[in-house]
């Protein structure tokens, strides 16, 4: 399976599948132009700016208008709101699948401090799972590619990052962290239980510090 990751991080996120699938739209129009006309589905998690572009949706809206968009019910005003038409609109559920004729899927809601999900995307031969921004997630076993998040190691490494931040004076984003977001230790043991020996593991929205 081709993919691509055009973004991932608080600054913004879009994940491409084979030229025709993109999930999230959480950045600039001129970061997901190139791949304009290729598209099919446009997947949408949750309503946070980060993956939720409110103007670069509107202009793939206006640029693709038959292009179709798939989110659970309550994106279905805002996508409205940024000019796609309701028509175009797909509402997923946790118990009913979708079809296409470049893939299926399947969303699962996830816990956020907004209503957030994510998508089991089955192709021809391969099945792929994305989910960020959650602080746990359902068994999906014995699928192709796992997008996941990998905010922070372990509870000990985020508590050394809010200590140095907090004797420096600095923002601490991270005291919120754990309430939203998984560690690499979660989500390894979670791979193990779930992956195949075959899968590919593809961490997403790894923390960077920012330069000074």
């Amino acid at each position: 399976m081709k993919y691509e990751i055009v973004a991932s991080g608080s600054s913004g996120n879009a994940l491409i599948l084979n030229d025709v699938v993109m999930v999230d739209i959480g950045v600039p129009f001129k970061k997901v132009a190139p791949y304009l006309h290729q598209l099919q589905l446009v997947l949408l998690t949750h309503i946070h700016g980060d993956h939720f572009n409110k103007a670069t949706i509107k202009r793939l809206a206006a640029e693709r208008p038959s292009l179709r968009f798939v989110c659970q019910s309550h994106l279905v005003a805002p996508l409205v709101e940024c000019g796609v038409r309701k028509w175009n609109i797909d509402v997923c559920t946790d118990d009913i699948g979708l079809l296409y004729c470049c893939c299926s899927l399947l969303c699962f809601s996830l816990e956020h401090d907004v209503l957030n999900c994510g998508y089991k995307i089955s192709f021809d031969t391969e099945t792929v799972v994305y989910a960020t921004d959650t602080v746990s997630l359902p068994d999906l076993p014995n699928c192709d590619y796992y997008f996941v998040e990998s905010n922070y190691k372990n509870l000990d490494e985020l508590a050394e990052r809010v200590r140095a931040k907090t004797e420096n004076g600095e923002y601490v984003y991270e005291k919120r962290v754990a309430e939203n977001h998984m560690s690499e230790e979660y989500i390894i043991n979670w791979l193990v239980r779930n992956g195949k020996p075959s899968s590919l593991h593809v961490f997403l929205h790894e923390h960077r510090e920012k330069e000074k």
